[in-house]
């Protein structure tokens, strides 16, 4: 039941893609408070892999994975996680970014190169 409400929050937007989220939109968690801000896209443009997000919150950058992210649209990020696991987010850590547009970054591991591609 909670993922249908979640994925029913601001029904009345316009859902975009993850190279559209808007920059600073708000985030916000499965019962509708606001987690943060959206800082930066985290993903891989030329694979169209989508990894997350940066947010920031009371100062600090977090991350949260794509797979939490249930939608996007032309002013909010909604999440499925609870309070509890809002307060457990992990603290960004930067990898192998690059800069795109507005502010996003995309990753690339270490470990990721082009000739292990099978």
């Amino acid at each position: 039941m909670l993922s249908r409400i979640v994925v029913l929050m601001f029904d009345d937007e316009t859902v975009v893609a993850w190279r559209a989220m808007p920059y600073r939109a708000a985030v916000v968690a499965a019962g509708g408070g606001e987690i943060g801000s959206a800082e930066s896209l985290l993903g891989d443009e030329a694979e169209d892999i989508f990894h997350g997000i940066v947010v920031k919150r009371a100062g600090r950058a977090l991350e949260i994975p794509a797979v939490r992210i249930k939608k996007i649209t032309t002013r909010h990020v909604v999440t499925d996680l609870s309070d509890a696991e809002v307060e457990a987010l992990p603290a960004y850590r930067e990898e192998h970014w690059f800069h795109l547009g507005w502010g996003g970054l995309f990753r690339k591991h270490p470990e990721w190169d082009e000739t292990s591609k099978t």
